[in-house]
């Protein structure tokens, strides 16, 4: 049995549940509803509301997940909805790398610290309560999912807007809709997904290439890049467009001809992978 049908069955468990239990409270006379002063309604009302439910990740998914966002003892790695804490612990234990869980549930919180001292690791690694929502997520150089397709979504604008260039997000079994994924793995009856934070180069660029200057008006959609080139009178398009995090590649005219051209995009420039390139540009829109 699949971890996405077990978390499909929870999803659909819990909602079940909450009806029963509010026709249980609306049909119960109060005398039977609170033997002893206690009223169940309080209860339910005091437990988190879950954004996903808590299934845990298999240890080999785990370790498919950080060797997918090829994690290193330099980085910080955030996991959202961290549960007992493994993925941390394991990015700290295995590859050295430092990291924060968040989860709203204060059970999943003290079991993760547990594990964390278990494994010697408090000393890379803090879990702690709050809602996924509101995590800074800048710092990052890891963010690790496994949430539900809804919540990917919702995620996905912070994602873009905030996270650094380059950041390596990876969800288990739960895409990002019509954000494609870089890469995809199988990991027995798992799936996991891999999306490199692409850096913002849409707008109007000047390029300067061997003495001659080409305006370039980029689109871009995620990884996606497309646009125009004028130079010289004429107008073309700019076709194979692909950002991998701040590194960008294309096809352009820029008035000798269509030539390739890779660069990294650093704030207002992109400045060629190869420094006898002969070209660079500048953002001017």
């Amino acid at each position: 049995m699949s971890r996405t049908f077990v978390r499909a069955v929870l999803v659909g468990a819990a909602a079940m549940a909450a009806v029963l239990l509010g026709l249980y409270l609306a049909r119960t006379p109060d005398a039977i509803r609170r033997p002893g002063g206690f009223n169940p309604a309080d209860f339910v009302r005091d437990r988190p509301k879950l954004d996903a439910p808590y299934v845990a990740t298999d240890y080999e998914v785990v370790d498919a997940m950080l060797a997918m966002a090829e994690v290193r003892p330099d980085n910080v790695v955030i996991d959202l909805g961290s549960g007992d804490g493994r993925i941390l612990i394991a990015a700290a234990r295995s590859h050295g790398a430092r990291g924060l869980g968040v989860d709203i549930d204060p059970a999943r919180i003290r079991e993760s610290t547990a594990n964390a001292q278990a494994a010697g690791v408090t000393s890379r690694v803090t879990f702690r309560r709050e809602n996924l929502f509101q995590t800074p997520l800048r710092d990052a150089d890891v963010l690790t999912l496994y949430l539900a397709p809804d919540v990917n979504l919702r995620l996905r604008p912070r994602i873009l807007a905030e996270m650094r260039p380059g950041t390596r997000v990876v969800s288990h079994d739960f895409d990002m809709g019509d954000w494609r994924w870089d890469r995809r793995q199988r990991v027995g009856s798992a799936t996991i997904y891999l999306w490199i934070v692409p850096a913002r180069i849409a707008g109007r660029w000047t390029v300067t290439a061997d003495g001659r200057t080409a305006t370039l008006d980029l689109e871009q959609r995620y990884q996606q890049v497309d646009g125009t080139a004028s130079a010289g009178g004429g107008t073309s398009r700019v076709e194979q467009g692909r950002m991998t995090g701040d590194q960008v590649r294309f096809i352009a005219d820029l008035g000798d001809g269509r030539r390739s051209l890779e660069g990294r995009v650093v704030g207002n420039r992109i400045v060629p992978l190869r420094p006898d390139a002969g070209w660079q540009a500048v953002r001017t829109g």
